[in-house]
């Protein structure tokens, strides 16, 4: 009765929403309900999912593009060759603008590189793809360039796959408001709070894109965007909970590559006692999550990278939820000094999956339940955010920070120098080995590069207890049945306009 309550009240408030949708009053039109609204609409941010879903291939577009089917592909670059000691030279493709109509070259791709990597605006693509590596480039002429990469990075133009390309005027101290992108769609407009609304590029150098507006509305409430998307009144809802996935002729379930955990800044007491993480993991019953606030098929992590990537370590166990140990452990580090009673807070990101605040307080019972002096906190994503990279508060106090992360590239390069090095934008470890480590394994090759990443998940795993790994996820969509369209693993964090077609 109570689930059938809160549909009934999901669909009142869809029925009585201010804003009316207008998803069928064009054939060529789609509207996607997202979870929670966009902080900025910067394209050198778009590796952030919430971000991704609306900019990245949308409106800017990357050098190479990773196929999750066929591999790495030509976009913005038609080709590329190895020219030896860490220089790569890319081929771009002629003939194609800029949303302001201006000829997108080899100077833009220069300035992008630039763009990415400066300190100035500390851009999440340039921290997670090129965190620790010099990045130059040299133009060779209109469309050709090469980038060299200090140390050399065998997988240079994997790493491409992620750069989004901007205009050479682009500020190199500023995030833009309003992205210019040479993709087959424009940014129009972004009403705060309302809707964000998209439509298709008139010069755009490849295919036409059937679908040719697209709006975006934001509704945190789970229900609801399910209830939207059966009322008609919404094409995608890209992420949906366990609890409102019913309808098997609209919802759709994929492992989607994001892994949720718990990260631990190591040098905050009581965190920074090694027995004090182990007892945080061990005081977690993560298959008591499966199948009730998680869907099943949820898989549990030794690793912040999914299983598809190159090296990941088999051989390591999930901890096992052991309360009894865990209160051993806090006892034992109060015996020798460690301020095990002081508060730790446990920060949660809103609306960040299906059942995150259930998932959350859940956690937080657990822990209190063996000894932690431990609260909950759940702020919106701006706030998050500022909590979670540097430059971190100060006088911020031990806190566990909830962070779901998504790698569908391939290779633990996107992940490990960005988390876990010392200089890493949201790392919260300093270790020297552990940065040796990282540095050595980011530019080897072959059997070498998958045994170095294998040993470094274990170090991190097993050896420091680097953070509280918890899951691989599993995401619900569900699209309306005019479309034919099929979510994938890269649904989370992006979401191709040009890839639905109408049934």
């Amino acid at each position: 009765m109570i689930s059938r309550m809160h549909l009934f009240v999901a669909t009142a408030l869809v029925s009585t929403a201010a804003f009316a949708v207008q998803a069928q009053a064009q054939d060529n039109s789609v509207t996607i309900v997202l979870s929670e609204e966009l902080e900025f609409v910067e394209p050198c941010m778009s590796t952030k999912s919430n971000v991704g879903r609306v900019i990245f291939q949308n409106i800017s577009e990357t050098v190479t593009e990773l196929d999750p089917v066929t591999g790495l592909q030509p976009r913005l670059a038609e080709s590329w060759e190895d020219m030896g000691d860490g220089t790569w030279r890319f081929h771009l493709r002629q003939g194609v603008t800029f949303s302001d109509g201006t000829v997108m070259d080899a100077e833009d791709i220069a300035h992008t590189l630039k763009r990415v990597t400066s300190p100035d605006i500390a851009c999440e693509i340039g921290a997670k793809v090129f965190g620790g590596i010099e990045v130059t480039s040299n133009i060779i002429d209109a469309y050709t360039i090469d980038v060299t990469a200090d140390p050399a990075q065998p997988i240079l133009p994997l790493l491409m796959s992620l750069v989004t390309v901007t205009p050479q005027d682009a500020p190199l101290d500023s995030f833009v408001d309003h992205p210019i992108g040479t993709g087959p769609y424009t940014f129009d407009e972004y009403e705060r709070g309302q809707r964000i609304t998209l439509s298709a590029n008139p010069n755009y150098w490849g295919e036409q894109p059937t679908v040719q507006t697209a709006t975006y509305v934001f509704r945190s409430d789970s229900a609801v965007r399910a209830a939207m998307i059966a009322a008609n009144e919404a094409d995608i809802a890209p992420s949906i909970a366990l609890q409102d996935a019913t309808d098997p002729a609209m919802d759709y379930s994929y492992p989607n590559s994001e892994t949720l955990f718990l990260s631990i800044e190591h040098a905050q007491p009581p965190l920074n006692d090694r027995r004090v993480r182990e007892a945080l993991n061990l005081a977690i019953d993560r298959k008591a999550f499966i199948g009730t606030v998680l869907a099943d098929g949820t898989l549990l992590a030794t690793g912040i990278t999914p299983p598809s990537t190159i090296g990941y370590n088999p051989d390591l166990k999930p901890y096992p939820y052991d309360p009894d140990r865990a209160r051993e452990l806090l006892e034992e580090a109060r015996a020798d000094g460690v301020p095990v009673d002081t508060e730790i807070t446990l920060l949660g990101r809103s609306n960040n999956f299906g059942n995150v605040l259930e998932t959350m307080e859940a956690m937080l019972a657990m822990y209190q339940d063996v000894g932690f002096n431990m609260n909950l906190e759940m702020v919106e994503v701006a706030e998050w955010l500022e909590r979670y990279a540097k430059p971190l508060p100060e006088n911020r106090g031990p806190t566990l920070i909830q962070a779901m992360h998504d790698n569908a590239n391939g290779d633990p390069v996107f992940s490990m120098y960005f988390k876990y090095h010392s200089e890493g934008q949201t790392s919260g470890l300093a270790y020297p080995e552990l940065d040796a480590m990282i540095e050595e394994a980011t530019v080897t090759t072959g059997e070498e590069r998958r045994a170095k990443w294998s040993g470094l998940f274990a170090y991190l795993h097993e050896d420091i207890i680097a953070d509280v790994m918890l899951f691989h996820m599993v995401g619900f969509s569900r699209v309306n049945e005019r479309l034919d369209f099929k979510p994938t693993i890269r649904t989370n964090s992006e979401l191709q306009l040009s890839q639905i077609q109408f049934k």
